[in-house]
Protein backbone atom coordinates (compact mmCIF):
# COMPACT_ATOMS: atom_id res chain seq x y z
CA UNK A 1 0.00 0.00 0.00
CA UNK A 2 2.97 2.25 0.73
CA UNK A 3 4.48 1.49 -2.41
CA UNK A 4 0.81 2.94 -4.54
CA UNK A 5 0.92 5.70 -2.33
CA UNK A 6 4.33 6.87 -3.20
CA UNK A 7 4.02 5.66 -6.89
CA UNK A 8 0.35 7.90 -6.53
CA UNK A 9 2.19 10.85 -5.41
CA UNK A 10 5.08 10.72 -7.43
CA UNK A 11 2.32 10.52 -10.77
CA UNK A 12 0.74 13.42 -8.91
CA UNK A 13 3.88 15.77 -8.95
CA UNK A 14 5.17 14.78 -12.74
CA UNK A 15 1.60 15.77 -13.56
CA UNK A 16 1.87 18.99 -12.14
CA UNK A 17 5.49 19.05 -13.24
CA UNK A 18 4.70 18.65 -17.06
CA UNK A 19 1.58 21.38 -16.68
CA UNK A 20 3.79 23.89 -14.90
CA UNK A 21 6.44 23.50 -18.10
CA UNK A 22 3.77 23.76 -20.68
CA UNK A 23 1.92 27.34 -19.25
CA UNK A 24 5.58 28.69 -18.67
CA UNK A 25 7.71 26.98 -21.48
CA UNK A 26 5.62 26.53 -24.67
CA UNK A 27 4.21 29.72 -26.78
CA UNK A 28 0.88 27.69 -26.42
CA UNK A 29 1.30 28.48 -22.70
CA UNK A 30 2.43 31.79 -23.00
CA UNK A 31 -0.55 32.42 -25.28
CA UNK A 32 -3.35 31.20 -23.02
CA UNK A 33 -1.05 32.95 -20.19
CA UNK A 34 -1.35 36.25 -21.72
CA UNK A 35 -5.12 36.01 -22.98
CA UNK A 36 -6.17 35.16 -19.55
CA UNK A 37 -3.81 38.23 -17.95
CA UNK A 38 -6.04 40.26 -20.21
CA UNK A 39 -9.35 39.04 -19.45
CA UNK A 40 -9.20 39.29 -15.77
CA UNK A 41 -6.70 42.85 -16.44
CA UNK A 42 -3.50 41.91 -14.65
CA UNK A 43 0.13 42.01 -16.03
CA UNK A 44 1.11 38.61 -17.91
CA UNK A 45 4.86 37.45 -18.00
CA UNK A 46 3.89 35.94 -21.16
CA UNK A 47 4.99 38.43 -23.28
CA UNK A 48 8.90 38.17 -23.22
CA UNK A 49 8.25 34.56 -24.00
CA UNK A 50 6.34 34.73 -27.06
CA UNK A 51 8.74 37.74 -27.89
CA UNK A 52 11.71 35.21 -27.84
CA UNK A 53 9.83 32.60 -29.76
CA UNK A 54 9.02 35.25 -32.55
CA UNK A 55 12.47 36.73 -32.63
CA UNK A 56 10.37 40.05 -33.54
CA UNK A 57 10.21 38.99 -36.78
CA UNK A 58 6.22 39.78 -36.71
CA UNK A 59 5.24 40.24 -32.91
CA UNK A 60 1.59 40.12 -31.80
CA UNK A 61 1.97 43.01 -29.68
CA UNK A 62 3.05 47.07 -30.00
CA UNK A 63 6.03 47.87 -27.86
CA UNK A 64 6.20 50.48 -25.94
CA UNK A 65 7.92 53.22 -27.05
CA UNK A 66 11.37 55.42 -25.94
CA UNK A 67 10.71 58.71 -26.33
CA UNK A 68 14.53 60.36 -26.54
CA UNK A 69 14.93 64.09 -26.25
CA UNK A 70 15.09 65.54 -29.70
CA UNK A 71 18.71 66.47 -29.67
CA UNK A 72 19.31 62.77 -29.13
CA UNK A 73 16.75 61.70 -31.12
CA UNK A 74 18.52 63.50 -34.20
CA UNK A 75 22.51 62.57 -32.37
CA UNK A 76 25.05 63.24 -35.30
CA UNK A 77 28.53 61.20 -34.23
CA UNK A 78 29.53 58.94 -31.96
CA UNK A 79 28.50 59.34 -28.34
CA UNK A 80 32.07 59.59 -27.07
CA UNK A 81 33.60 56.69 -24.69
CA UNK A 82 32.68 56.41 -21.93
CA UNK A 83 30.40 59.07 -21.94
CA UNK A 84 27.26 56.79 -22.00
CA UNK A 85 26.17 56.79 -18.63
CA UNK A 86 26.08 60.70 -18.99
CA UNK A 87 23.40 60.76 -22.17
CA UNK A 88 21.60 58.06 -20.30
CA UNK A 89 21.29 59.78 -16.91
CA UNK A 90 20.49 62.96 -19.07
CA UNK A 91 17.75 61.45 -21.12
CA UNK A 92 15.95 59.96 -17.83
CA UNK A 93 16.52 63.41 -15.70
CA UNK A 94 15.03 65.55 -18.46
CA UNK A 95 12.00 63.41 -18.56
CA UNK A 96 11.55 64.25 -14.74
CA UNK A 97 9.11 67.07 -14.00
CA UNK A 98 10.98 70.34 -13.99
CA UNK A 99 10.41 70.80 -9.78
CA UNK A 100 11.89 67.25 -9.36
CA UNK A 101 14.99 68.21 -10.98
CA UNK A 102 16.61 69.68 -7.90
CA UNK A 103 18.59 67.14 -6.31
CA UNK A 104 21.06 67.06 -9.67
CA UNK A 105 21.33 70.51 -9.59
CA UNK A 106 22.27 69.91 -5.84
CA UNK A 107 24.45 67.56 -6.67
CA UNK A 108 26.57 69.26 -9.01
CA UNK A 109 26.97 72.24 -6.47
CA UNK A 110 28.28 69.93 -4.60
CA UNK A 111 30.87 68.38 -6.56
CA UNK A 112 31.80 71.55 -8.08
CA UNK A 113 30.14 71.38 -11.81
CA UNK A 114 28.23 74.12 -13.50
CA UNK A 115 24.64 73.28 -12.56
CA UNK A 116 23.47 75.71 -15.47
CA UNK A 117 24.70 74.12 -17.60
CA UNK A 118 22.55 70.82 -16.95
CA UNK A 119 19.80 71.83 -19.16
CA UNK A 120 21.82 72.43 -22.65
CA UNK A 121 21.29 69.73 -24.83
CA UNK A 122 25.06 70.05 -25.90
CA UNK A 123 26.86 70.29 -22.59
CA UNK A 124 23.79 68.72 -19.95
CA UNK A 125 25.44 65.11 -20.76
CA UNK A 126 29.26 65.56 -20.62
CA UNK A 127 28.71 68.27 -17.35
CA UNK A 128 26.07 65.50 -15.71
CA UNK A 129 28.63 62.82 -16.42
CA UNK A 130 31.11 64.51 -14.67
CA UNK A 131 28.89 64.64 -11.62
CA UNK A 132 28.12 61.42 -11.99
CA UNK A 133 31.90 59.56 -11.96
CA UNK A 134 32.50 62.37 -8.26
CA UNK A 135 29.53 60.69 -6.65
CA UNK A 136 30.27 57.09 -8.04
CA UNK A 137 33.71 57.52 -6.17
CA UNK A 138 32.27 58.38 -3.14
CA UNK A 139 29.05 56.44 -2.90
CA UNK A 140 30.84 53.49 -4.47
CA UNK A 141 28.85 52.21 -7.67
CA UNK A 142 27.10 54.43 -10.80
CA UNK A 143 23.45 52.85 -9.53
CA UNK A 144 24.35 54.79 -6.20
CA UNK A 145 25.22 57.49 -8.18
CA UNK A 146 22.35 57.53 -10.07
CA UNK A 147 20.07 57.49 -7.50
CA UNK A 148 21.77 60.55 -5.92
CA UNK A 149 20.94 62.36 -9.26
CA UNK A 150 17.37 61.42 -9.14
CA UNK A 151 16.76 61.99 -5.62
CA UNK A 152 19.47 63.68 -3.88
CA UNK A 153 22.83 62.49 -2.29
CA UNK A 154 21.73 62.58 1.35
CA UNK A 155 19.14 59.55 0.32
CA UNK A 156 21.39 57.85 -1.87
CA UNK A 157 24.51 57.98 0.66
CA UNK A 158 21.50 56.38 3.30
CA UNK A 159 20.58 53.89 1.40
CA UNK A 160 24.19 53.17 0.41
CA UNK A 161 25.16 52.60 3.93
CA UNK A 162 22.60 50.33 4.91
CA UNK A 163 23.22 48.25 2.04
CA UNK A 164 26.66 47.71 3.26
CA UNK A 165 25.27 47.34 6.71
CA UNK A 166 23.77 44.04 5.14
CA UNK A 167 26.56 43.00 3.78
CA UNK A 168 24.92 43.27 0.10
CA UNK A 169 26.38 45.17 -2.83
CA UNK A 170 25.29 48.48 -3.66
CA UNK A 171 23.37 47.93 -6.54
CA UNK A 172 19.73 49.53 -7.42
CA UNK A 173 17.46 47.09 -6.56
CA UNK A 174 19.11 46.84 -3.04
CA UNK A 175 19.45 50.74 -2.22
CA UNK A 176 15.61 51.51 -2.97
CA UNK A 177 14.51 48.57 -0.04
CA UNK A 178 16.52 50.92 1.98
CA UNK A 179 14.27 53.67 1.29
CA UNK A 180 10.78 54.84 2.28
CA UNK A 181 7.54 54.25 -0.57
CA UNK A 182 7.94 57.84 -1.83
CA UNK A 183 11.42 57.09 -3.56
CA UNK A 184 9.85 54.72 -5.88
CA UNK A 185 9.32 57.21 -8.55
CA UNK A 186 12.65 58.83 -8.31
CA UNK A 187 13.87 55.14 -8.00
CA UNK A 188 12.20 54.11 -10.94
CA UNK A 189 13.95 56.96 -12.97
CA UNK A 190 17.58 56.02 -12.26
CA UNK A 191 16.47 52.60 -12.96
CA UNK A 192 15.67 54.19 -16.33
CA UNK A 193 18.83 56.33 -16.26
CA UNK A 194 21.05 53.11 -15.63
CA UNK A 195 19.20 51.03 -18.76
CA UNK A 196 19.25 54.20 -21.50
CA UNK A 197 23.02 54.48 -20.70
CA UNK A 198 23.86 50.93 -21.40
CA UNK A 199 21.70 50.98 -24.59
CA UNK A 200 24.07 54.14 -25.47
CA UNK A 201 26.77 52.18 -25.10
CA UNK A 202 26.44 49.77 -27.72
CA UNK A 203 28.07 49.22 -30.89
CA UNK A 204 26.88 47.24 -33.88
CA UNK A 205 26.93 44.13 -34.79
CA UNK A 206 28.81 43.88 -38.21
CA UNK A 207 29.80 46.84 -40.46
CA UNK A 208 28.44 50.39 -40.26
CA UNK A 209 28.49 50.37 -43.78
CA UNK A 210 26.29 47.29 -44.00
CA UNK A 211 22.97 48.62 -45.71
CA UNK A 212 19.82 47.80 -43.40
CA UNK A 213 17.18 46.41 -45.42
CA UNK A 214 13.92 46.66 -43.32
CA UNK A 215 13.51 48.68 -40.60
CA UNK A 216 11.93 48.76 -37.44
CA UNK A 217 7.91 49.32 -37.05
CA UNK A 218 4.76 48.97 -38.52
CA UNK A 219 5.38 47.41 -42.81
CA UNK A 220 3.45 46.09 -45.28
CA UNK A 221 4.32 42.04 -44.85
CA UNK A 222 5.30 40.89 -47.93
CA UNK A 223 4.26 37.52 -48.09
CA UNK A 224 0.59 37.38 -45.49
CA UNK A 225 -0.02 40.90 -46.63
CA UNK A 226 -1.60 43.14 -44.35
CA UNK A 227 0.18 45.48 -41.59
CA UNK A 228 2.52 43.79 -39.37
CA UNK A 229 4.93 44.90 -36.65
CA UNK A 230 9.00 44.41 -37.33
CA UNK A 231 10.66 44.76 -33.90
CA UNK A 232 14.24 44.83 -35.20
CA UNK A 233 16.13 45.98 -38.04
CA UNK A 234 17.52 43.76 -40.85
CA UNK A 235 21.01 44.41 -41.72
CA UNK A 236 22.16 42.70 -45.22
CA UNK A 237 25.45 41.03 -45.04
CA UNK A 238 27.21 38.06 -47.39
CA UNK A 239 26.69 34.48 -45.90
CA UNK A 240 28.80 33.79 -42.89
CA UNK A 241 29.94 37.34 -41.73
CA UNK A 242 31.31 37.80 -38.36
CA UNK A 243 28.93 38.69 -36.11
CA UNK A 244 29.33 40.74 -33.02
CA UNK A 245 27.94 41.27 -29.55
CA UNK A 246 27.50 45.23 -29.18
CA UNK A 247 28.45 44.96 -25.17
CA UNK A 248 29.38 42.34 -23.10
CA UNK A 249 26.91 40.12 -21.47
CA UNK A 250 25.76 36.71 -21.25
CA UNK A 251 23.85 34.34 -23.78
CA UNK A 252 20.79 33.19 -22.20
CA UNK A 253 19.21 31.80 -25.77
CA UNK A 254 21.17 30.05 -28.56
CA UNK A 255 18.68 27.79 -30.12
CA UNK A 256 17.03 26.74 -33.81
CA UNK A 257 13.45 27.65 -34.57
CA UNK A 258 11.22 27.71 -37.89
CA UNK A 259 11.00 31.50 -37.92
CA UNK A 260 14.13 32.83 -36.94
CA UNK A 261 16.23 30.55 -37.57
CA UNK A 262 19.54 29.63 -35.51
CA UNK A 263 19.06 32.59 -33.04
CA UNK A 264 21.10 33.79 -30.31
CA UNK A 265 19.86 36.45 -27.15
CA UNK A 266 22.64 37.90 -25.12
CA UNK A 267 21.61 39.77 -21.15
CA UNK A 268 23.49 42.83 -21.35
CA UNK A 269 22.20 44.16 -17.57
CA UNK A 270 19.95 46.20 -16.65
CA UNK A 271 17.11 45.79 -18.12
CA UNK A 272 18.94 45.48 -22.19
CA UNK A 273 18.81 42.91 -24.31
CA UNK A 274 20.01 41.78 -27.78
CA UNK A 275 18.86 39.25 -30.55
CA UNK A 276 20.74 38.00 -33.38
CA UNK A 277 18.56 36.15 -36.19
CA UNK A 278 19.05 33.60 -39.20
CA UNK A 279 22.21 33.20 -38.63
CA UNK A 280 23.99 30.00 -40.08
CA UNK A 281 26.31 29.16 -37.44
CA UNK A 282 25.67 29.86 -33.50
CA UNK A 283 29.32 29.84 -31.72
CA UNK A 284 28.50 30.19 -28.07
CA UNK A 285 25.87 28.19 -25.77
CA UNK A 286 23.64 29.17 -23.50
CA UNK A 287 25.54 30.55 -20.24
CA UNK A 288 28.58 31.95 -22.10
CA UNK A 289 29.86 35.21 -20.97
CA UNK A 290 30.28 37.46 -23.63
CA UNK A 291 32.74 40.51 -24.39
CA UNK A 292 32.06 43.61 -26.41
CA UNK A 293 32.81 42.93 -30.16
CA UNK A 294 33.21 39.35 -29.66
CA UNK A 295 32.18 37.21 -33.04
CA UNK A 296 29.58 35.52 -31.15
CA UNK A 297 28.14 33.89 -34.70
CA UNK A 298 28.18 33.74 -38.96
CA UNK A 299 25.34 35.37 -40.42
CA UNK A 300 23.12 33.08 -43.10
CA UNK A 301 19.82 33.19 -44.05
CA UNK A 302 18.11 30.09 -41.79
CA UNK A 303 13.98 30.09 -40.58
CA UNK A 304 12.00 32.67 -42.14
CA UNK A 305 14.86 34.47 -44.58
CA UNK A 306 14.89 35.04 -48.13
CA UNK A 307 18.63 36.05 -48.23
CA UNK A 308 21.68 36.34 -45.58
CA UNK A 309 21.08 39.13 -43.32
CA UNK A 310 21.06 39.60 -39.70
CA UNK A 311 17.54 40.37 -37.81
CA UNK A 312 19.46 42.71 -35.07
CA UNK A 313 16.72 43.31 -32.19
CA UNK A 314 17.01 45.28 -29.13
CA UNK A 315 14.97 45.00 -26.38
CA UNK A 316 14.96 47.67 -22.66
CA UNK A 317 12.85 45.98 -19.95
CA UNK A 318 11.32 43.23 -22.21
CA UNK A 319 9.86 45.54 -24.69
CA UNK A 320 11.63 46.07 -28.09
CA UNK A 321 12.73 49.20 -29.27
CA UNK A 322 14.66 50.84 -32.59
CA UNK A 323 18.25 50.12 -32.49
CA UNK A 324 18.62 53.20 -34.73
CA UNK A 325 17.86 55.56 -32.02
CA UNK A 326 20.81 54.36 -30.00
CA UNK A 327 22.87 54.06 -33.14
CA UNK A 328 24.53 57.53 -33.99
CA UNK A 329 24.25 59.53 -37.40
CA UNK A 330 27.51 59.47 -38.86
CA UNK A 331 27.76 60.87 -42.26
CA UNK A 332 27.07 57.94 -44.88
CA UNK A 333 26.34 55.49 -42.23
CA UNK A 334 23.33 53.32 -42.86
CA UNK A 335 21.88 54.55 -39.92
CA UNK A 336 21.88 57.65 -41.16
CA UNK A 337 20.57 56.57 -44.48
CA UNK A 338 17.47 54.35 -42.84
CA UNK A 339 16.61 57.62 -40.99
CA UNK A 340 16.46 59.29 -43.72
CA UNK A 341 19.92 61.10 -45.13
CA UNK A 342 21.20 63.85 -44.56
CA UNK A 343 19.38 65.76 -46.31
CA UNK A 344 15.85 64.93 -43.99
CA UNK A 345 14.56 63.21 -47.21
CA UNK A 346 13.54 59.49 -46.94
CA UNK A 347 15.93 57.26 -49.02
CA UNK A 348 13.85 55.46 -51.91
CA UNK A 349 12.57 51.98 -51.36
CA UNK A 350 15.06 49.12 -51.82
CA UNK A 351 14.51 46.47 -54.66
CA UNK A 352 13.39 43.44 -53.70
CA UNK A 353 14.80 40.19 -54.40
CA UNK A 354 13.39 37.14 -53.31
CA UNK A 355 15.64 34.28 -53.20
CA UNK A 356 13.69 30.64 -53.42
CA UNK A 357 14.22 28.48 -50.43
CA UNK A 358 14.21 24.68 -49.78
CA UNK A 359 10.73 23.03 -50.05
CA UNK A 360 11.40 21.63 -46.83
CA UNK A 361 12.05 25.21 -44.97
CA UNK A 362 8.29 26.98 -43.92
CA UNK A 363 6.23 29.51 -45.72
CA UNK A 364 8.29 32.85 -46.35
CA UNK A 365 7.31 35.17 -43.33
CA UNK A 366 9.84 38.32 -44.19
CA UNK A 367 11.08 39.87 -47.60
CA UNK A 368 14.64 41.01 -46.29
CA UNK A 369 16.29 41.46 -49.62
Amino acid sequence: MFRKHGRGLLDFLVSVLCLWVAAYHTPAGALARRFGAWAVDVRSTARPLLSYYEGGADDLYMPTDVQLPPQLAQLRGAVPEGAALGYGAWTAWQQLPAAERAPARDLARRYGADASRLDDPDQGPPELLKVLKAARVELGSDDAAMLAVMCGYEPARYARDRARAEGGPPDLGLLLRQLPPEFEGSGLRAASGLTLATAFGLSWPVSESAPITSGFGMRDHPILGGKRMHTGVDISVPMGTAVHAVAAGTVRRASEDAINGKVLVIDHGRGVTTAYCHNSELLLPVGAKVERGEVIARSGTTGRSTGPHVHYQLALADSPVDPLKFRPLRPGSSAEIARGGADGRAPPPAPRRLTALPPARPPLAEDLR
